[in-house]
């Protein structure tokens, strides 16, 4: 650029031709191993019945989003009440869950419809709900699609 922010434009009649590469220009030390290499190689691994993602994991999942609070009209699993879903390769499904209030009517109910659901799904041998308090459900614990069809979003 000259002083007055302009750039300067030279006109060229041709330009030199860089010199090409020759393999004989190669450094004699061998050839650093394709870091790429051992992930290329690498077969995908397989489908784990009781991880997420995972049929069994999945199939429970399912389950839990088909069992409805009686007061609110959004599944338990998107109501934020399911904590924590164990499945083991045995096909012992743990579920750990709390209601939305200890004075929930259907406090009594409730485990035992999600304990037969969950037993129902196949591959699953028997299925155990554990039903807790702490930490206390609040309405942040609900996914987005729940408070969307609440109004809440």
């Amino acid at each position: 650029m000259n002083e007055q922010g302009r750039i300067a434009v030279e006109q060229v009649d041709a330009v030199e031709t860089p010199p090409r590469a020759r393999v004989d220009d190669v450094p004699a030390e061998p050839r650093q191993r394709d870091y790429l290499e051992g992930f290329l190689s690498q077969k995908p691994a397989g489908d784990a019945p009781g991880e997420p993602g995972g049929a069994l994991y999945e199939g429970v999942i399912e389950a839990l989003k088909e069992i409805y609070d009686p007061e609110i009209p959004v599944n338990i699993y998107d109501l934020g009440l399911i904590y924590g879903v164990e499945v083991t390769t045995e096909g012992h499904a743990v579920v750990t869950m709390t209601l939305t209030t200890p004075h929930c009517p259907v406090a009594e109910s409730m485990p035992g419809e999600v304990e037969m659901r969950v037993g129902a799904v196949p591959g699953i041998g028997s299925a155990e709900v554990n039903l807790v308090w702490d930490p206390a459900w609040d309405p942040q614990k609900m996914s987005d699609d729940a408070k969307l069809e609440l109004g809440m979003l």
